[in-house]
């Protein structure tokens, strides 16, 4: 015969004396610290729960007196009753609204809204219309950026506090070493907490786990860029136009796919180059911004960030500035003609063709003259032995004019001949002066 247990009445609604109801402990657990659960990921008010360890302790706490062995498995189960207690719809992607430590930001109009909402990101920063300027920080700007570069970065920053790749731009900040540029990543992810994430660009496009990293975030800061060339750039180019869902993959999880809208910012001592795509499309997607050089007497200070992150709040209002403007110019960046100037040079190194292109005393274009692609690029090689250059396979060289042959205004075509009635692969529109020996 079953023994009834008589009920204490200092024994919580979800223990009865021998068990824990866990759907009622769940129930309980929820009205208490209000939470959501998304695609296995759990958020509170603050944003997505990086580290559930904070949850299983405050799960413990409640339990530990009523369980007499199992506790570990017992929170566990009880955690997981709880996410499927507070299941819940994708939330959906923000891009006219910012949520702050004290409320919600309104981009079309400015306006701000004095309450906290579940959100897919929340910046760790509050928002105050008349926090004093940022005069550190824009003083360590102007003493590392050339003053037409800053409206472009500060465009850019702003652009990293919405989810979205409208402007399709990555922004790279490139020196000799030593300026300080790193900083600006460091007071960026004070000022973002758990939105922007430390990673590299090279294991995002290599590395299929990599790429994971970036979900829920806006913003990832390489800042130490692997200066090796890209092997393939696919991912990279499809990360910053990101217009369709992105196919994710964790060890040991079956890949999904989600929308990724995270943007690069990237520090090193020299450009982001590829082995193989030299295309427009990679440099295009490229804002450039160069370092002024490190005064030799200059003392570093090393509080610097600390003094810079005092100024959040009038960082953030002055990111905000820039988010406005770039908006009203239809998500198109501000660039001076030094950045303009900075993806040339890269384009140029990597590809020097388009300095053959352009230069004088080898062929001159005129509309009525042809040459085939053998004798073209003979020339090419002439001029690269001359300029000390190295040059690109054969293919590749025809694979560069056909791409741009408007720009030069060539018709690429089968019907060169040569003597002997041969027919050979050429290009029209181009005059040879020099004659290479085979």
């Amino acid at each position: 015969m079953k023994k009834n247990i008589s009920r204490n009445p200092l024994w919580p609604d979800w223990y009865n004396g021998k068990k824990i109801d866990e759907v009622q402990f769940g129930r309980a657990f929820l009205e208490q610290w209000p939470l959501k659960c998304v695609n296995g990921t759990l958020y509170t008010l603050d944003g997505p729960v990086e580290d559930e360890s904070e949850i299983k302790q405050r799960i413990l706490e409640n339990i530990e007196e009523y369980v007499t062995s199992g506790l570990s498995k017992k929170v566990t189960n009880i955690l997981e009753t709880i996410k499927l207690l507070a299941f819940s719809d994708p939330f959906p992607i923000e891009q006219d609204c910012i949520h702050l430590q004290n409320g919600v930001y309104h981009l079309p109009d400015g306006s701000f809204q004095e309450s906290r909402l579940f959100c897919q990101n929340r910046l760790p920063v509050k928002y105050d219309p008349k926090a004093a300027s940022p005069d550190r920080w824009l003083t360590f700007l102007h003493e590392l950026l050339d003053d037409a570069d800053i409206p472009t970065l500060q465009e850019y920053l702003g652009y990293c506090l919405i989810p979205s790749t409208k402007g399709q731009k990555m922004m790279l900040i490139v020196g000799k070493g030593g300026e300080g540029k790193s900083r600006i990543g460091l007071v960026l992810k004070r000022l973002m907490g758990d939105a922007a994430s430390n990673g590299s660009v090279q294991k995002v496009e290599n590395n299929r786990f990599a790429r994971a990293d970036l979900e829920r975030r806006l913003l990832m800061i390489d800042d130490d860029m692997d200066m090796n060339a890209l092997p393939k750039t696919n991912y990279i180019k499809t990360i910053v136009t990101a217009e369709a869902k992105l196919d994710l993959e964790r060890k040991g999880v079956q890949s999904y796919q989600r929308d990724i809208y995270a943007r690069f910012l990237c520090f090193g001592n020299g450009t982001l180059t590829s082995l193989y795509d030299h295309s427009d499309g990679f440099f295009r997607r490229q804002l450039i911004l160069t370092t002024k050089d490190k005064p030799a007497d200059r003392m570093d200070d090393p509080f610097l960030v600390e003094k810079m992150c005092a100024e959040l709040e009038g960082i953030l209002l002055w990111c905000l500035e820039g988010l406005h403007r770039l908006v009203q110019n239809d998500f198109r960046f501000t660039v001076s003609e030094r950045a303009a100037a900075n993806v040339d040079t890269i384009k140029r190194s990597s590809n020097n063709v388009i300095d053959f292109m352009e230069s004088e005393g080898y062929f001159r274009f005129k509309a009525d003259y042809s040459i085939s692609s053998k004798d073209f690029y003979e020339i090419y090689k002439l001029w690269c032995e001359d300029n000390a250059c190295h040059s690109v396979s054969a293919i590749r060289f025809s694979a560069e004019l056909r791409q741009n042959d408007r720009r030069y205004n060539l018709e690429a075509t089968n019907n060169i001949y040569l003597p002997g009635g041969r027919r050979v692969r050429g290009f029209v529109g181009i005059e040879p002066l020099v004659h290479p020996c085979p």
